[in-house]
């Protein structure tokens, strides 16, 4: 039998850090581009389906599904992590709820031009909402306020700012990001950072 010295503990590990992640107490702000700057008279968000067909809501129409507080470890592709972050939003079950498809992937769209492509099963089943709120707080600009696409499983850059709407596809199509080498899905618990890992 081997001996330990009194106190020995081995090296502390971080349960909920994805490999490679360090662990971020503050919140830092990582954009491709000016901040846009969209007031919620003038948001809209639209669901364009694989044959064109559009449906759409506005933000009274967002504030009229139901409503559900989200608590989340976000992980960024530039490796911090937050750990227990709090969010409220709807879930992107209910905004698709009334469109028929046949689609398995989706392209992300945002104010300013941003894309974003996952397939279409992420956004489902619990898996992702349109967050507007951050720690009791509208969400700010900065931070893709008024709305962004919260999709906390995956690599943040997925988890799209300003987002004003989604096309479904048929096949799967690289968006802003992707098209540069970052990973097409993004998973930061197998390290899926560029194309490849």
């Amino acid at each position: 039998m081997g001996s330990f010295s009194p106190g020995f503990t081995g090296r502390r590990r971080q349960p909920d850090l994805p490999p490679g992640q360090y662990l971020e107490e503050g919140f830092p702000v990582l954009s491709a581009g000016p901040t846009p700057r969209i007031s919620t008279d003038d948001w809209s968000f639209v669901v364009r389906d694989e044959v064109g067909r559009e449906t759409a809501i506005d933000w009274a129409g967002l504030m009229a599904l139901p409503q559900e507080d989200v608590h989340v470890d976000i992980h960024c592709v530039t490796r911090w992590s937050k750990l227990g972050t709090d969010w409220r939003g709807v879930s992107l079950d209910a905004v698709l709820e009334p469109v028929e498809t046949a689609a398995d992937f989706v392209m992300v769209r945002s104010y300013g031009g941003y894309t974003t492509n996952l397939p279409l099963e992420d956004l489902l089943d619990g898996k992702a909402w349109i967050a507007y709120e951050f720690e009791g707080e509208p969400l700010h600009p900065e931070h893709g306020g008024p709305a962004r696409l919260l999709v906390p499983h995956l690599y943040f850059w997925k988890s799209a700012k300003w987002v004003h709407g989604l096309d479904l596809r048929l096949e799967d199509a690289p968006g802003f990001w992707e098209q540069a080498g970052y990973h097409d899905y993004g998973d930061p618990w197998r390290e899926q950072r560029y194309q490849g890992d």
